[in-house]
């Protein structure tokens, strides 16, 4: 994942747009590419896929996988759907936040060093409450995990920079 800033739309609709590949694996393939989905690509992908550009932004705004600006240098999905929640992720969420001092599905354009995303299902039901951090599944999470959790992805966001 690249996470730049600068980003040439054409070039890269250019890139991943092939004949017969769906809208849905090109967003997949430029958000690998860029670590979102630049709004700056929109029109170009539209025009590529002979779709309207309202097309394009419904399905960028309906799936919650996808962003349209640059992710915190560490990510929290936190599944809120019910199985997550009737085994204690509301709780866990609190804590979360109170630990991170982050709100769940706040705007982190800002560059903060934590985003909290709330996602409806991570495919772990019988493993509840279930969290991905930065792309990492994380199962039967208990406050004290998540510390732990937390703790270590800082370390290796901050080994890297």
């Amino acid at each position: 994942m690249n996470n730049t800033n600068t980003v040439v739309p054409e070039e890269v609709v250019q890139r991943h747009a092939r004949p017969g590949m769906s809208l849905l694996a090109i967003l997949h393939a430029i958000q690998d590419e860029t670590g979102f989905v630049p709004p700056e690509v929109v029109g170009p992908l539209a025009k590529a896929l002979n779709l309207s550009r309202a097309e394009v932004h419904g399905v960028i705004s309906y799936y919650h996988h996808f962003r349209t600006q640059p992710a915190a240098r560490v990510t929290v999905q936190l599944c809120r759907a019910e199985a997550c929640r009737s085994m204690g992720t509301e709780a866990l969420a609190k804590h979360i936040e109170a630990r991170t001092g982050c709100r769940f599905d706040a705007d982190h354009s800002h560059g903060d060093a934590v985003g909290l995303e709330s996602v409806y299902c991570l495919g772990q039901c019988a493993l509840s409450p279930a969290m991905m951090v930065n792309d990492t599944l994380h199962a039967k999470v208990t406050p004290e995990k998540f510390d732990a959790i937390l703790a270590a992805a800082s370390q290796c966001v901050e080994e890297t920079v």
